[in-house]
């Protein structure tokens, strides 16, 4: 299993106000091993970026353990801010007043880092993010990408053992997104980094992560490796298609009798996705479905994506 290098327990984080209290993250547990990519995923208020600003020490939580490559966040937070850095929310961590080279000079000199040491590591991920033509550029000139590109590359300069990413390809273009997802892969693979990443693209995890943390209403409802929940998934799933439109009668009758069922048009044909745990429940639709009339055409297997997987999990979660 590898060796945890960030350990959260029992992690809870209440807003007190005049109107009274808000939990946002309630007795939430996990570790991560050293060089796993892990995805933080939920919907928005789910406590993601409450759990990540706490790991990082910006926010204190009500309650709880946080260890950081040894380190104890609640008790010494500066001991832990020295072996984590984070990108939060898009490109917020950049100076842009300062060119390329210097953002990336000023945070590695944040972390004590000596320019002759740090000289030749710089020079690797300017090449490596392609940032060697805009070198010499004050950051507050350079395209959202490449600003984005840069925050990131400052937070990889100060070589913490880990990275907390929130949201890294937020408002990137559909290039500069899958380069940042490349980049970021290939130090995951290469053990460079331990990885927490909480995004809304399912791209960007599905690319990147072994294991996922389904975070929803504060507590944590799935943590398992992505090709778990696809093998959990894709054994429930199931398609139907029907010749024609079923009547408002018909879709009640089947709406009423399975759950977890959804219909749809799609031109003269009818498509019936189900999740379906039981297997027995294929035949009893299939039945169903002769005793109204309907003429079924094929039957079969679904292959969700991550998005499909969390989308079912976090409706199920409200259910």
């Amino acid at each position: 299993m590898g060796e945890p290098v960030l350990r959260v327990k029992d992690l809870s984080k209440v807003y007190r106000s005049r109107r009274g209290e808000t939990v946002a993250v309630d007795g939430v547990s996990f570790s991560v091993n050293r060089n796993e990519v892990v995805g933080l995923l939920g919907p928005n208020g789910a406590g993601k970026t409450t759990i990540i600003k706490s790991i990082c020490t910006i926010l204190r939580p009500t309650s709880g353990e946080i260890w950081v490559d040894g380190a104890d966040a609640m008790k010494n937070p500066r001991a832990a801010l020295a072996k984590v850095t984070a990108v939060l929310e898009g490109n917020r961590n950049i100076y842009w007043r300062l060119n390329v080279r210097d953002n990336l000079e000023f945070f590695a000199g944040l972390q004590g880092q000596s320019l002759r040491s740090v000289k030749t590591y710089i020079d690797e991920l300017i090449e490596l993010f392609n940032l060697k033509e805009k070198v010499n550029e004050q950051a507050r000139a350079l395209s959202r990408g490449m600003q984005q590109k840069l925050a990131v590359a400052c937070a990889l300069v100060k070589r913490t053992p880990i990275l907390l990413l929130d949201e890294p390809t937020l408002g990137l273009d559909v290039e500069t997104s899958y380069e940042l997802r490349w980049i970021l892969k290939k130090m995951a693979d290469e053990g460079q980094r331990t990885i927490l990443l909480s995004s809304h693209d399912m791209n960007v995890v599905q690319d990147m992560c072994e294991r996922v943390i389904i975070i929803n209403h504060g507590r944590i409802v799935v943590d398992d490796r992505v090709e778990n929940l696809r093998r959990l998934f894709t054994a429930s799933a199931y398609r139907f298609e029907i010749a024609g439109h079923l009547s408002p009668q018909q879709q009640r009758k089947l709406t009423e009798q399975f759950d977890m069922i959804k219909i749809s048009a799609d031109g003269s044909r009818t498509i019936i996705e189900a999740d379906l745990l039981d297997s027995q429940k294929v035949y009893e639709i299939i039945d169903v479905l002769r005793e109204n009339g309907c003429q079924l055409d094929s039957v079969g297997k679904q292959y969700p994506d991550l998005e499909e997987i969390f989308l079912r999990i976090v409706k199920g979660e409200k259910q």
